[in-house]
């Protein structure tokens, strides 16, 4: 577990970099990083679901996650929090980091090899890459970024614990889909960064965890 900690620690820590650097940045400076963060954002996106096997078990997780994450209201929930602390962007802070942290193949691959081989070195490397990240995140969406260190916490550390049954996460087969849906979603953070549109990303995150189910009954035909 000790990986996972030092990259729920370097979120932490960049967090507070950004934090600490957000009311000394020009509102000029603010919008272009708005736009660095936005397009970027959109590319990690369009990478990552091109990683995609069958992109109708994308869109199917998609659909089905976004009906459960609708009726359950998630981001209604997010935006509540972010209400309670007077912080207007924690949601769309919170969100956004929290998929980027932990869509990616180095949270699954990292995490399961973490947890089977007691080798964190791609841990340690997502570490330095996300402390990065929240840097800059948290200088524009603010403690919603931090609050994220959580999500990485709670999330990869989940992942280790489970690692002897969860390694088959890292199959391609059930990856690159997994990954692929994650990707989407990116993609909507990406648009709504950019104020295009508001996709109610996390009302997707149920998509997560039934990207591999459904990969799993598609098996079978």
């Amino acid at each position: 577990m000790i990986p996972t900690f030092v990259n729920a620690l370097a979120v932490i820590i960049g967090s507070l970099l950004g934090l600490a650097a957000k009311k000394g940045v020009p509102d000029r400076l603010k919008t272009i990083l708005f736009y660095a963060v936005g397009l970027t954002t959109l590319g990690i996106g369009i990478n990552m679901s091109m990683s995609a096997n069958n992109f109708l078990i994308v869109l199917g997780s998609m659909a089905l996650g976004g009906i459960i994450g609708e009726l359950i209201d998630i981001e209604g929930f997010l935006k509540r929090i972010g209400d309670s602390m007077q912080e207007g962007d924690f949601s769309t802070g919170f969100v956004m980091s929290s998929i980027l942290f932990l869509v990616g193949p180095l949270t699954i691959i990292g995490s399961i090899n973490a947890g089977l081989t007691n080798d964190g070195t791609l841990i340690y490397t997502k570490s330095l890459l996300d402390g990065i990240s929240s840097t800059v995140l948290s200088s524009i969406y603010g403690l919603g970024v931090m609050i994220s260190a959580g999500s990485v916490l709670v999330v990869q550390g989940s992942i280790v614990l489970l690692a002897s049954q969860l390694s088959f996460l890292t199959n391609k087969i059930y990856l690159n889909d997994l990954v692929a849906v994650g990707g989407i979603m990116v993609l909507g953070i990406g648009l709504k960064i950019l104020e295009i549109k508001d996709t109610k990303v996390g009302n997707f995150l149920p998509a997560l965890i039934i990207a591999p189910i459904l990969v799993w009954i598609v098996s079978f035909f």
